[in-house]
């Protein structure tokens, strides 16, 4: 599967923003999609994941209650909603896939990458 990050942007602390990534190929709902983050110098981190028939979810602690991850497979995409942008927030956006029934949280279990999308947040 390819997959194509878009919508990151600049916007001001307290914004909302939505990333989407969209899928190629026909077994779109094959796939756990996730979101991870990375900034300069730090190791990307685990920010959300959808189940495949979008029922599960699991977030990283920092982003429970702001961002929402959820997923059209008729459409082959994946979304993240990020409500009540903090600057600490900035970062590349990822998003990725795994051919599982599981969700997990590691880098290493994503065999599928996009190409990421840069979200600044100004304070």
């Amino acid at each position: 599967v390819q997959l194509q990050a878009s919508g990151g942007g600049l916007v001001q602390a307290g914004d909302s923003l939505r990333l989407s990534c969209a899928a190629s190929g026909r077994t779109f709902n094959s796939y756990v999609m996730a979101w991870f983050r990375q900034t300069p110098g730090k190791e990307r981190e685990f920010v959300a994941a959808i189940g495949r028939r979008a029922v599960s979810t699991y977030y990283a602690d920092f982003v429970k209650g702001r961002f929402t991850i959820s997923r059209d497979n008729a459409n082959n995409t994946v979304y993240l909603r990020m409500n009540n942008l903090k600057p600490e927030d900035t970062a590349v956006y990822y998003c990725a896939a795994r051919i599982s029934e599981v969700i997990v949280t590691s880098t290493a279990t994503y065999g599928y990458w996009g190409q990421g999308t840069l979200v600044t947040v100004s304070s």
